[in-house]
């Protein structure tokens, strides 16, 4: 099975750079977007609801904001859930997650903290929420792959400058140390299974002529529960579709 994860900024504009283009090569089994920002009053029809698909959508109750969708690939037979539970976090449409026949497969937005104080209290305060929620996911012994834009780079590997970047969100140690803890747990970075020592990124800053220099950010994350095996992993950085690059993951479950 093959799983991919992209932050798309928009998915109108991620359209208008060739998404409908770019899923035909692609060609995914499921498909994990963030930060969709739209929803069906506005999208196209043929992006609500594509041809070959089925989708489940999580959309911001604030227009134009955030939001998330799994899409599943026909004729795959899928049930979809919205929401984790929390009031704020589900008001933002921050996860959505598709049941298959074998498998569970979440899109996930974590916030952002970089805007200042009240925003990084946020993303602590949702990813408390999240570590239970993704300890009840690993109890329960289903397989399942969580997928989305984490906000957070794990290692120095991850991240293009590290010590610059010690004191800002997404790279702060109490952040990392999250994600250290939660591997510690059974929980796989799957593109880090697949590629102990790659270094490669799939954010970039629209600032300084980061994408040029590759002046990157690994934020974009699939983690897999123990029971899921890796066959291969890798970041698509050259799709151009959002200043997030599409991370791709081919898995296998029994």
């Amino acid at each position: 099975m093959k799983i991919t994860t992209l932050n798309v900024n928009g998915l109108r504009s991620a359209d208008r750079r060739g998404f409908r283009d770019w899923l035909t090569r692609a060609a995914p089994d499921v498909l994990c977007l963030q930060e969709v920002r739209a929803d069906q009053d506005v999208l196209d029809p043929a992006l609500w609801a594509p041809p070959g698909w089925t989708c489940g959508w999580h959309p911001a109750e604030k227009k134009g904001y955030s939001g998330t969708s799994v899409w599943v690939r026909a004729p795959e037979i899928a049930r979809f859930t919205v929401g984790s539970g929390h009031a704020r976090g589900d008001a933002e449409g921050r996860i959505v997650g598709a049941h298959l026949a074998g498998i569970d497969v979440w899109s996930v937005y974590l916030p952002s903290g970089s805007s200042g104080p009240e925003r990084q209290a946020w993303k602590f305060e949702y990813m408390d929420h999240m570590w239970a929620w993704l300890a009840d996911r690993l109890a329960s012994g289903r397989p399942t792959i969580v997928c989305g834009d984490i906000n957070i780079a794990h290692t120095p590997m991850d991240i293009k400058n590290a010590r610059p970047n010690e004191k800002n969100s997404g790279f702060l140690p109490e952040e990392r140390a999250w994600l250290t803890r939660l591997f510690a747990t059974g929980w796989q970075d799957v593109f880090r299974v697949a590629n102990p020592t790659s270094v490669a990124y799939s954010w970039w800053s629209s600032r300084g002529n980061a994408y040029a220099n590759d002046v990157g950010w690994r934020i974009d994350s699939l983690f897999a529960t123990p029971d899921v095996r890796v066959v291969a992993s890798g970041i698509e950085r050259d799709a151009l579709l959002s200043d997030h690059a599409p991370v791709h993951a081919v898995v296998e479950v029994g």
